[in-house]
């Protein structure tokens, strides 16, 4: 519970210290959304922390490859601005309690960037500077339906 709440924390922190307390909450919603998922690790901080490492060195990640840049940016990940630092920690701990303030959202970036990968996910909701987007569920029905009667589905096809 400590370590998630300080990866958390952390991200927070580093991806939107200068947010509103909502886009600080909606940064969360998206590292705990991609937990959810089955495309991403099942913990906050490996969530957090994702991202190809080197052979030799298997603790460091690739330089500017993480899913989080402030994470394998090269620089301190020492929180410098204390009473941000202690916003983050309680904005991290009462996110996890919360309602999703960005529907399902589990991709953002800062408005004034336009990735490649924006064109292919819905947009959700625009929080201060960032923009928030999750897959179409039109376009992913497997990932909609209850997983219990997917599999419900398929052992009565066997069957038949």
């Amino acid at each position: 519970m400590i370590e998630t709440l300080l990866c958390l924390a952390m991200n927070i922190y580093f991806e939107a210290r200068d947010q509103e307390i909502l886009g600080q909450i909606a940064v969360t919603h998206v590292v705990l959304n991609r937990v959810e998922s089955e495309e991403y690790p099942e913990e906050p901080c490996a969530v957090v922390k994702e991202g190809p490492t080197y052979n030799w060195a298997p603790h460091l990640p690739v330089r500017h490859r993480c899913q989080y840049s402030w994470y394998c940016d090269g620089l301190s990940d020492d929180p410098k601005n204390k009473e941000a630092w202690g916003n983050a920690v309680l904005v991290a701990f009462v996110a996890q309690f919360m309602d999703d303030v960005t529907d399902g959202a589990t991709h953002y970036h800062a408005s004034y960037v336009s990735p490649a990968w924006a064109h292919h996910l819905v947009q959700t909701v625009t929080i201060g500077d960032h923009q928030f987007f999750r897959k179409d569920p039109s376009k992913d029905h497997s990932a909609s339906e209850d997983p219990r009667r997917l599999v419900a589905r398929r052992l009565l096809s066997i069957q038949e």
